[in-house]
């Protein structure tokens, strides 16, 4: 059972479940949990570890249209080094400073591989909270930033590995000073888009955060809305480090739209109000296309698009 199909299996007993955060009163609250194997390639710096894991929860509070408030987040590993450590927290701290939110603690403990759980609250505008059902035909369909700065990295740190197994003294290591892997490093830091979520929260119909890719965002979102939508491939802001891995563009589509864990926002908005809004967001907002009938589909230029992206357990 993956995490969708959890999620649906949960749904009689927790309605509210599938949003990007829980709403109670005007507080809104979300956690996460990552992992080494899965979440931090080898030569992911505890530093970058931090400021990830914790953004990934503001990310969620971001997609609510809520003002970010404070994190807190656990730290598990097999042992614990003070340097690590401190790194860790560092992040956190920073990825927190740069929403105007406070890191506030955690706790420890001791696993078998490096695993964090991060938890962040918001607080709600007049505007209330975003969810994902909102969306209507006709809605223009709009995302922030620019996309495949993760599927990017993950090409450099895989560089970074290929370089250290070519040199017979670094062997089994990845050198975090490695061009490729401190670009990488960077790439992973990712700005949760809170000050875009609160821009959009008055005139957003649904919105959700990018972190399962914009291809299954968008069938996740249809089906909350039970609307489809079509997508422009050529109106889908491409981050520059995608052009840096590959020169292929039906490879860089994929790694745009298919790899996820990018941590954009994904929202449908009247048309009436795209030009406003855009305007008001104080990263980008492009249109990408938009929303339609159910039984239209998901579609890109005309053809399905393939509900493919991150999924959390196993199919």
């Amino acid at each position: 059972m993956n995490e969708r199909d959890a999620l649906r299996a949960l749904a009689a007993d927790l309605p509210h479940a599938g949003d990007d955060a829980a709403v109670v009163d005007d507080t809104v609250i979300t956690t996460d949990m990552l992992h080494e194997r899965t979440d931090f390639p080898p030569g992911t710096s505890r530093y970058t570890a931090g400021w990830r894991a914790v953004g990934a929860s503001l990310s969620d509070v971001a997609a609510m249209g809520a003002a970010a408030t404070a994190a807190v987040a656990v730290y598990a590993d097999a042992d614990f080094d003070e340097a690590d450590l401190d790194r860790f927290v560092a992040g956190a701290v920073d990825v927190c400073d740069a929403v105007d939110a406070a890191y506030v603690g955690g706790d420890l403990d001791t696993h078998a591989e490096f695993t964090t759980a991060s938890t962040a609250i918001g607080t709600l505008t007049d505007a209330g909270p975003v969810t994902r059902s909102g969306a209507a035909p006709g809605d223009a369909l709009c995302v922030t930033g620019e996309w495949g700065r993760s599927a990017a990295a993950l090409r450099l740190f895989d560089r970074g590995r290929d370089d250290a197994a070519a040199d017979a003294d670094a062997i089994g290591t990845v050198d975090a000073s490695n061009g490729a892997v401190e670009r990488a490093n960077e790439l992973f830091r990712f700005t949760p888009r809170v000050a875009d979520g609160l821009a959009l929260a008055p005139h957003a119909t649904a919105m959700m955060d990018s972190s399962d890719g914009l291809a299954r965002s968008l069938h996740q979102l249809g089906e909350a809305s039970e609307v489809g939508f079509e997508l422009d491939r050529d109106t889908l802001p491409v981050h520059p480090a995608v052009e840096a891995v590959t020169d292929d563009p039906a490879e860089r589509f994929e790694l745009a739209a298919h790899f996820g864990e990018d941590f954009e926002l994904v929202c449908t908005v009247p048309e009436s109000a795209v030009d406003r809004v855009a305007s008001d967001c104080p990263g980008t907002l492009v249109r990408v296309g938009s929303a339609v009938a159910a039984e239209d589909g998901i579609t890109v230029d005309g053809d399905p698009l393939p509900d493919r992206g991150y999924t959390h357990g196993t199919e």
